[in-house]
């Protein structure tokens, strides 16, 4: 095994480089509407998420996760794969092992998001709230903004840890209040007694539905990928 430079100054071992270069071409997609449909993929894949620019998969046996662009959004593989390198090292984001043309690779998580929090009525504590806030806080004096912060995209992992995820839009420039409306709402409605710990994933959407179409959600405006 060797390691060298891609393009983007990334250290990468030449030999997995080739292995997860394979298993992205495995993926095949047919493009039809928003999100194409995935028609195959290598058998040691296993898919655990569809974004709005991705599918993500789990690679078995491996604490690792590989996320295929869509063919209309490849160009976000490296947008996303800079980002990441900005944000390293940190204990709030995941790392980043390789970058393809249309792949990145990074530490698959184990745990549950904060949309996954509610559903199955698992309490989140204030200190992941601050923790939450600390992570972003480090990205912001990395110089981006961070941008996209909602519930399924924070993880509390097994190990109790915060991270978070799908950072390709922390490069925005415009203002996005998600992490500050859902921070509100934590504290005037989730930490009461009276307030639901567990709610059902419908009415979950349903409220996200609710919420984008507001005048004050910032990025109503915004251009989406």
């Amino acid at each position: 095994m060797y390691d060298t430079f891609n393009k983007n100054g990334f250290v990468r071992n030449e030999v997995f480089y080739m292995k997860y270069q394979q298993l992205a071409a495995s993926v095949v997609m047919a493009q039809k509407g928003r999100i194409p449909k995935l028609k195959s993929y290598d058998e040691s894949l296993q898919l655990i998420g569809t974004g709005r620019s991705a599918y993500v998969f789990k690679i078995q046996r491996e604490p690792i996760a590989l996320k295929v662009y869509f063919p209309d959004k490849v160009h976000l593989a490296a947008e996303e794969a800079a980002i990441y390198q900005k944000l390293s090292p940190s204990r709030y984001y995941p790392t980043l092992h390789d970058v393809g043309a249309n792949y990145i690779v990074i530490d698959y998580l184990e745990g549950h998001t904060l949309f996954q929090c509610l559903e199955h009525g698992l309490f989140v504590s204030e200190d992941k709230i601050h923790a939450i806030n600390e992570a972003l806080n480090m990205a912001r004096t990395a110089g981006l903004n961070p941008s996209d912060v909602h519930l399924k995209n924070i993880i509390i992992t097994s190990k109790q840890e915060v991270k978070l995820i799908d950072v390709v839009r922390f490069r925005q420039t415009k203002t996005d209040r998600q992490w500050d409306d859902l921070q509100n709402a934590y504290f005037k409605g989730y930490v009461k007694s009276y307030f639901p710990k567990k709610i059902p994933s419908f009415l979950l959407h349903c409220i996200a539905a609710i919420y984008k179409k507001i005048p004050r959600y910032a990025l109503r405006k915004n251009k989406t990928v």
